[in-house]
Order: structure tokens, then C-alpha cells, then sequence
């Protein structure tokens, strides 16, 4: 294809071509730059729907690209490939404080949806440690988790409305911004969690919350893992369903985020097996902080957990959550594999062991730490093994295999793309897969959308 044809339709600024396109880097963490031979930047869904026209017009295969903060490398691309970036679709077209709705384009990053409905008393639940870069149009891909879906569930949970682009160029405008709205088939779902290989988002209606009165958050050592599940269900019945976060960190994590004290000073001595944050937003602003202090008590005096250390201020609580967001702490050792995995809490101290059990039997030695959302069910491994980066596929067997025992899944909240789809099996039977290939073909009969992410498909 011509460039030249791209410009016609989003003019000189809305492209990139050569060392603006190679000096990009494909995701965060890595050193992979982009490889497709153009970056085509449409600024409303009328242009990308032009550009995606022509695309199918020529099968001119393409990518798209967001925040570029995805971990299963959905944004690799090829020389062949266009990128379709929606970085200059980033406006916030508007918030209705009433109705508690936003509509925005697929661009505009998280933290700035989130800052625009705290100023407006509002709340947009849904928060990645990436929040700073990624975009809610890559978060809706993605169906993106986070540290509150135990109480607010996952981005799908949050989006009333979108509007995708087909790859024909086809605009599927279904900007619905009611709460309740069963007239036929809620199309949205066909495109949340899909990572871009059924249509391009790009624009969404987006569900708000009323803003908390109180946060309380409170960190746990914890010496047996049996605890941990326990401590979940009296913490919740304790809180009166104001639990909003139950994030885990193994000692493995824990103690080398805090290391020597020099980044974070650790609540807690760093020498117990486990540790909890709890977080939990109510609405009683003179009563909430006695509540958590009340139920610390009663869970420390059911002797469930060693200590704890309660944050009396929002700079306390901050520091707790800087422990859990460093995970890039654990990726200064290269290479560093990173998994993101569900299974059922009852399942998860034997996996981790099996795991480990793995592991040590491939490897002998290596790094292992251990993190993530217990409370809805998902953990996260950082594993380094040593300096080969060959090592990446024994090591996703060690850590994949064993899920498919327990109807564990592969994929958590972070997607599938390229990295994981060799072991989709494990978490989807042939009907499902079947099924998903049916729909790919049907919106997208040749194959130019995100080609070779998830599954193969040969239009």
C-alpha cells in the first residue's frame, strides 16, 4: 500500500513512517521497537473508519496499539503490519454527574478518566498500576482487572456503552448509557476482552460511582497460607461489605520489594511467610476507621493473623500500596517471565507449591515472586532462571500445565495476544475455541484485525 493513501485521510500529522516508527518501543518493559512499516494516527471514529475501509479494500493487515501496557505481547507487530493507534482520539467528550456516565474516546488514559470523576465527587473504579500510561480503549480489549474487582468487578462491569469500527470500516455505534437495557443482544460484550481481533473501540460510555467518604487500609503478616482465605471472609463480614481490595504478596515479594528499607520502609518485619493489604471504602466518615481498628482486633484475636500495622492517614496508606505496585522492582533482573493466572482460593497453596516443585526440578535454581488478587481469585509470578531467554517456554509449562487439573485459567485479566495462545487449551475446549473462530469470521472474514493474536486464523 501507499502511505500517501493514508494521508488522504488523516493527513501528514496523522502518520509515522521510519525511525518515528522504529524508535518506538512495542510495550512497556522490553526492548522490542515496532516493526510495521507505518503508524497511522486517526483523531475521531469517521477517520479510523476510512482507514480501516481501505485496509480491508487492499487485506492490508493491522494492529492496534493503545497504552502499549500489555504484558502478552498483543501489540507485536510485523514489517508488513500497519499500527492504527488511537493516541490522538483522547478527549473526554463529556460526564453527566447525575446519570454517574462519562463518555469518552478510546485514547484518553485511565488516570485522567479517574482524576475527572474525583473532581466531579465521582468515582471510575477500575485502577492498574499502569493507570498513568495505559488507555481505557486497550483496558476494554482487555477486559482489564486490577485491585478492586472484588468489589467493583472487571472493566466489562464498568462499560455501559461503545462504539467499535468493523474491519470493513462498518461503524457499530451502540453509545447505550442506561444501567438496564435488555433489547436483544448486548453487542458491546463482543468486543470487551477480545483484544482488538473483532472490531477497533473507539469510544465508550463508562459507569461511575458514587466517591467514598472513608479509606481505610490496613497490612497483615500472615504465617500460614490457610489463614489467608479465612481472614477474606471475616474481614468482608466484618467490614459490612465495604471491602474493596485483598491483595497477597508472598514473603518472596514482599521482602525483596522492601529490600533494605531504601524504597519503602516496611510496615512489617520481613519475616513472615505471607503478607495481606486490605483496603476498605465505606461512607461513614466517624465510624469506618473504628470498624476496620474493630475488626483487625476480632481477626487477630481469632488468631489468624501475627500482626498488623493500620494506616491513620492517607500518606500511610500510600506507602502500603507502593509496596504492592512495585512490581517492576522484580523485573530488574533480566530476563523476568511474568505470569498472570485464576484458579479457585482453595487451590492456590498446592499450585504455588507445584509450581515451585517445577521449577526446581527444570531449573535447580532460580528467582520466584509471588503476588496478586487473592481475594478474586488471581495470582501473579515473576520468574527469573537465569540470563537465557530460552528459557521463557520450559518456565510457562511449569507454571501453565498445572492449572489443567484444577480448570485454572491462563489468563486472569491481562489477555491471551501472542504470548499465550499455544496454551489456550488448558483454559478453553474446542467448542469455545470453534465458537470464537466463528466470530472472527464473521466480523472479520479476512483475518486483517490484530492477525495471530489469541488463536490462528486463516480468514
Amino acid at each position: 500500500m501507499q502511505i500517501s493513501e493514508f494521508q488522504s485521510i488523516v493527513g501528514s500529522n496523522g502518520i509515522l513512517v521510519g525511525e518515528d516508527v522504529s524508535s518506538r518501543s512495542e510495550r512497556i518493559w522490553t526492548d522490542e521497537t515496532v516493526q510495521a512499516s507505518a503508524i497511522v494516527r486517526p483523531r475521531d471514529t469517521q477517520e479510523l473508519s476510512e482507514v480501516l475501509r481501505l485496509c480491508h479494500e487492499r487485506d492490508q493487515p493491522i494492529v492496534v496499539h493503545g497504552g502499549l501496557t500489555g504484558l502478552v505481547d498483543g501489540a507485536q507487530t510485523k514489517r508488513s503490519d500497519i499500527v492504527v493507534s488511537t493516541e490522538l482520539m483522547n478527549e473526554i467528550e463529556s460526564i453527566d454527574p447525575i446519570a454517574r456516565t462519562m463518555t469518552v474516546q478510546a485514547g484518553v488514559k485511565l488516570q485522567q478518566i479517574q482524576e475527572l470523576a474525583e473532581s466531579n465527587r465521582l468515582l471510575f473504579p477500575l485502577d492498574l498500576g499502569a493507570r498513568g500510561s495505559c488507555s481505557i480503549g486497550g483496558n476494554i480489549a482487555t477486559n482489564a482487572g486490577g485491585n478492586r474487582v472484588i468489589r467493583y468487578g472487571m472493566t466489562r462491569d464498568m462499560v455501559l456503552g461503545l462504539e467499535v469500527v468493523l474491519a470493513d470500516g462498518t461503524i457499530v455505534s451502540s453509545m447505550n448509557d442506561m444501567i438496564k437495557n435488555n433489547a436483544g443482544y448486548d453487542l458491546k460484550h463482543m468486543f470487551i476482552g477480545t483484544e482488538g481481533s473483532l472490531g477497533v473501540i473507539t469510544r465508550a460510555v463508562l459507569r461511575l460511582r458514587e466517591l467514598p467518604l472513608t479509606d481505610e487500609a490496613v497490612f497483615m503478616s500472615v504465617d500460614e497460607f490457610s489463614m489467608l482465605p479465612k481472614i477474606l471472609k471475616h474481614m468482608d463480614q466484618k467490614l459490612g461489605g465495604t471491602l474493596t481490595s485483598f491483595e497477597v504478596m508472598w514473603n518472596d515479594y514482599y521482602s525483596h520489594v522492601c529490600g533494605n528499607g531504601e524504597a519503602h520502609q516496611p510496615p512489617l518485619p520481613t519475616t513472615h511467610p505471607y503478607y495481606v493489604l486490605i483496603e476498605a471504602w465505606g461512607g461513614d466518615s466517624r465510624n469506618d476507621h473504628a470498624r476496620m481498628e474493630a475488626a483487625v482486633e476480632s481477626v487477630y484475636e481469632a488468631k489468624l493473623i501475627s500482626d498488623a500495622a493500620i494506616a491513620q492517614n492517607s500518606v500511610q496508606r500510600n506507602a502500603f500500596w507502593a509496596i504492592r505496585d512495585n512490581v517492576e522492582k522484580c523485573m530488574t533482573i533480566k530476563p523476568t517471565f511474568v505470569f498472570d493466572v485464576s484458579l479457585r482460593i482453595g487451590d492456590m497453596e498446592d499450585y504455588v507449591v507445584e509450581v515451585n516443585r517445577r521449577l526446581t526440578e527444570q531449573f535447580g535454581t532460580y528467582r520466584i515472586f509471588t503476588f496478586g488478587h487473592l481475594g478474586d481469585g488471581n495470582l501473579h509470578f515473576a520468574i527469573n532462571t537465569g540470563t537465557d531467554p530460552a528459557h521463557q517456554h520450559p518456565v510457562e509449562r511449569c507454571v501453565y500445565e498445572p492449572l489443567r487439573a484444577i480448570n485454572g485459567s491462563i489468563s486472569a485479566e491481562h489477555g491471551i495476544g501472542l504470548e499465550k495462545k499455544e496454551y489456550l487449551d488448558i483454559s478453553r475446549n474446542e467448542i469455545e475455541v470453534g465458537l470464537m473462530r466463528t466470530l472472527k469470521k464473521s466480523l472479520d472474514p479476512k483475518g486483517i484485525l490484530n492477525p495471530g493474536k489469541i488463536f490462528e486464523f486463516n480468514g
